[in-house]
């Protein structure tokens, strides 16, 4: 297992799948990574690639305003990053190929932190971290603990644009997240 800055320094100069070369910037993550609770996203989107920052577009803000509304900060409670470190062009959803060369540093990224809480963010990172046969819509909400990690999927931020009705389900599953953090610290 690599050290922080030995990992970020491999990813900055990774050239195992070609999306480095459609990127402007590799995107790590961003947040405390001494934190109980890891977001993971799909890929970097235009302002991602653009600031170097993970999830700070339109779908990043929205997802910061429901975190801090139940005073989950980044800086503080919380550390998010993506299955893939670059931009697929035109926000594509990423190839199994560009996934599969990014796991092993989400899987770094995961060993350091070791998370208590892990929220997948759409049906991409769900099916790279909980697996192929879950379904965003049918098992979006559910926890799942593995290794003493309790694990969710929930909508990506970005799917409520497209369709409004997702956000009360989003909402809801944003809260269980908080009450898991609370149960957590409790049973601690």
């Amino acid at each position: 297992m690599l050290k922080w800055k030995e990992l970020y320094n491999e990813c900055l100069n990774c050239n195992k799948c070609s999306l480095k070369y459609s990127s402007n910037n590799m995107v790590f993550g961003d947040g405390n990574p001494r934190s109980k609770i890891m977001f993971i996203g799909e890929a970097p989107g235009a302002d991602e690639d653009r600031l170097g920052k993970p999830f700070v577009g339109r779908a990043g803000q929205l997802l910061t305003k429901g975190l801090t509304t139940l005073d989950l900060i980044r800086e503080r409670d919380y550390y998010i990053c993506n299955i893939c470190k670059c931009r697929p062009e035109n926000n594509r959803t990423p190839r199994e190929e560009e996934a599969e060369a990014c796991l092993p540093y989400l899987r770094n990224q995961t060993a350091l932190i070791k998370p208590k809480v892990i929220v997948c963010l759409g049906s991409t990172a769900m099916k790279y971290i909980l697996g192929a046969d879950w379904r965003i819509t049918r098992d979006r909400g559910k926890w799942v603990e593995r290794k003493g990690c309790y694990i969710m999927a929930t909508f990506h931020p970005a799917a409520l644009f497209r369709d409004e009705s997702k956000k009360v389900l989003f909402w809801e599953d944003l809260k269980s997240v908080k009450g898991k953090l609370d149960e957590l610290k409790k049973d601690s």
